[in-house]
Formats: structure tokens, C-alpha cells, sequence
């Protein structure tokens, strides 16, 4: 299958998906908010061994609410699940989610997942409260409005290895069907492989959007591959990573199908991260569609074929969010480490 990147390279290039960001520099953390217009068919696919999640049981398939008004992701571990809660909130403000007789508000559906961003080193003293629900109402209030990559949103204070992490977004087209993918990389694996200083997703690359394709040296690129295991044992905990991430398409597709969507685009992960899904990571991945293209009568066969295409376009979604970080600090970043 050729891979043909959508006219923006984005998980908007999917109609009726649109994305927010928020972080705050001085906290090095922040939230990422991709919201539903209109609502859509959502599953997950969990396979780090430390999640930190909301409303994912509410996505099983033999559960009884069929769709989602928003997905959160957020930095922050636990605290940053308040992002959530002002999002759902805001939505409900705007009238936004199901309402059952009389009642005077409407009950948004909105996911969500964070990452361990708490050990940057930034300054992480808040005050009287986390900042999560100011950053999720304010990412709210950009989805629409284009967004940025790298140490952005949910990706503003996440660590990939032995080198600064962030936000990364692609998209696919094939016969007629765009699949995107919106990926915060704070993983305990490495995404640069250790014999050429590349990222291990430079295969899929679409032009440039992961940079140079040319090795780098042995010294350098050993180094740059190190993963927390190797080089930064603190962080080799429980709760201490993650990489979270949402797929979409413009399909039509029930539940149980989102869920296989989710399952097989998280393959996107393990081809760009190494190792992946660890006891440390709490690796997650949503799956939504927004049902403005049939299937064809072959259903099976085209969902393969997306599920594909979505592990593919995760894939390059990470490369991208290592390409397009910035250094933290004294963490480098791919770009400043190689000098490209």
C-alpha cells in the first residue's frame, strides 16, 4: 500500500476532527484536546502496564454508549485528569452531549489519558492548584484554529528515551478514506535506532517530515538510542512514562471496528518505539470515526486495510514528534543532539 500523506499531514485532515493545544513553558507540561464536530464512534486499546485513564470502560463494545463529544490528553499523571473534567464542563456550557428527558445539561462523553511529565526538572510548583483545568479549557478554545508540533500540548514536557518527546501528528489517504494519527511520545523506549542514528519510523517517512534520511556516525547514534532503561533509571518506574495517542478516520465504523482500528494502529507504536509497552509505560490508544465514508461491501477487508494504514500513520506521527521537539533544559533534543 503507497502511502499518501492528506493535505495537511495532520490528524485534521480528517473532516470533523479538530484539535486544541495548551501548556504552560514555566511548568513544562500542557494539554492536548481533540474535539468531535459532530460526535463520534471511539474505542481504546491499552497495553502499557501503568495507564492512567477516564471513560475508557464507557468505549468497550458490549457497552451501551455509542459515541464521544471530545478526547483529552494530558500531561500532569494524575492531576493532569482535570483537563478532562473542564473540558466535559465547557462542552456541557455549549450545550454539547446526550441529554436524557429534562434535565438542565446535556452529559458530554470525554475520554482521556496522561503522561508523567512531574521529574523535568521545570518548576513544578503550581501554587493553590494544578494548572490542568485552566489548560484544558484553553486548548478547548483553539481547537479549530490549526495547531503546532513538538513541545506542544500533552507533548510539552515528555521525555522518549535519552532525548526530548513531544506532540506528533500525520495523516494517510487511501481509495477515498483519510486516517490520521495525534501522538504525546514520553516513552521508555528509544525511537532512534542505534545503527544509523534515525528514527526507527524513517522507512514510512513521507518526504522530509522526519528530516535527513542519510546515517549518522556509531558514536553518535548509540548514544542517541540509549532508552530510560540505559541511561536515566529514575524515570524506569510505574507511572513515570507513557505514550498516548489517537487514530481517526473518516470511515464508518461500529464500536467493535473502532476497536480494531485501535488495536492494530497501536502496531504504529512498537514499529517507532523500542521496547514499547513496558511495565512502565501506560501506552494508550483511542480510536475514533466519524462515519462520513461507507465501507465498502467487502467490510473486513477495508478495515484491514485502514487498521494498516493507522499503524503506519502512528508510526510517523512519533518520528515527527521526535523530529519537531525542542530541548528541555539539558535535555537534548534529536535535532540539537545531531545538529540538523
Amino acid at each position: 500500500m503507497v502511502t499518501m500523506a492528506g493535505r495537511r499531514n495532520l490528524i485534521t485532515d480528517v473532516e470533523g476532527v479538530l484539535v486544541g493545544n495548551a501548556e504552560d513553558r514555566r511548568l513544562a507540561t500542557g494539554v492536548t484536546v481533540i474535539v468531535a464536530n459532530p460526535a463520534m464512534v471511539a474505542a481504546a486499546d491499552i497495553r502499557g502496564g501503568a495507564p492512567g485513564t477516564r471513560e475508557t470502560p464507557t468505549l468497550a463494545p458490549e457497552n451501551l454508549v455509542t459515541e464521544i463529544h471530545s478526547i483529552v490528553l494530558a500531561g500532569g499523571s494524575v492531576f493532569g485528569l482535570d483537563a478532562a473534567s473542564a473540558v466535559t464542563w465547557e462542552l456541557a456550557k455549549r450545550g454539547v452531549g446526550f441529554r436524557f428527558g429534562a434535565q438542565a445539561w446535556p452529559c458530554p462523553v470525554v475520554p482521556a489519558a496522561i503522561l508523567f511529565d512531574l521529574a523535568t526538572g521545570a518548576d513544578k510548583a503550581w501554587g493553590a492548584e494544578p494548572p490542568y483545568a485552566r489548560l484544558g479549557r484553553d486548548a478547548l478554545a483553539t481547537a479549530g484554529r490549526g495547531f503546532a508540533l513538538g513541545c506542544r500540548g500533552a507533548g510539552t514536557g515528555a521525555i522518549a528515551g535519552a532525548l526530548k518527546g513531544g506532540l506528533g501528528s500525520a495523516s494517510s489517504t487511501w481509495n477515498g478514506f483519510t486516517v490520521g494519527a495525534l501522538v504525546a511520545v514520553n516513552s521508555v523506549g528509544s525511537c532512534i535506532d542505534g545503527a544509523t542514528g534515525l528514527p526507527w519510523s524513517i522507512g514510512s517517512a513521507v518526504g522530509d517530515e522526519m528530516g535527513p534520511c542519510e546515517p549518522l556516525p556509531s558514536s553518535v547514534s548509540i548514544t542517541l538510542a540509549l532508552s530510560k532503561l540505559d541511561r536515566l533509571p529514575e524515570f524506569a518506574r510505574p507511572g513515570a512514562n507513557t505514550t498516548i495517542a489517537v487514530v481517526a478516520t473518516d470511515a464508518r465504523l461500529d464500536k467493535a471496528e473502532a476497536l480494531r482500528l485501535a488495536i492494530m494502529a497501536g502496531d504504529g507504536l512498537a514499529r517507532a518505539i523500542r521496547p514499547a509497552h513496558t511495565p512502565f509505560d501506560g501506552d494508550t490508544v483511542f480510536a475514533a470515526a466519524t462515519g462520513r465514508r461507507e465501507l465498502g461491501s467487502n467490510r473486513p477487508l477495508d478495515l484491514a486495510r485502514l487498521g494498516g494504514l493507522a499503524a503506519e500513520t502512528l508510526a510517523r506521527a512519533i518520528g515527527r514528534a521526535i523530529w519537531e521537539a525542542e530541548p528541555l533544559g539539558s535535555l537534548p533534543s534529536y535535532r540539537s543532539a545531531t545538529d540538523r
